[in-house]
């Protein structure tokens, strides 16, 4: 069998990021974020109307069953602490 060398991975050369002293206008780091937003909003796959009724009807549903659920929880337990103050009192 024939032995493998084995090399050390080459190191990448560190590139100084040169600093000026000028700061960047305020109205061009606006105008840069602005650009910088619509080109990620480009990006975006947006559901479609079916889409969002449906997410949207799920939702609702939920809500719906979970206010449903802690009444439910809510009024047992009312009526339990009813039931133990009209037997101690």
């Amino acid at each position: 069998m024939a032995e493998e060398k084995k090399t050390a991975p080459v190191p990448t050369p560190k590139v100084a990021v040169k600093r000026t002293g000028d700061k960047v206008k305020f109205s061009a780091r606006i105008s840069r974020w602005f650009r910088e937003m619509k080109s990620e909003l480009k990006k975006v796959v947006w559901p479609t109307p079916k889409q969002t009724t449906n997410s949207s009807i799920v939702a609702v549903v939920m809500m719906v069953v979970s206010a449903v659920l802690l009444w439910g929880f809510d009024s047992g337990a009312q009526a339990v602490v009813k039931a133990l103050i009209n037997i101690f009192s």
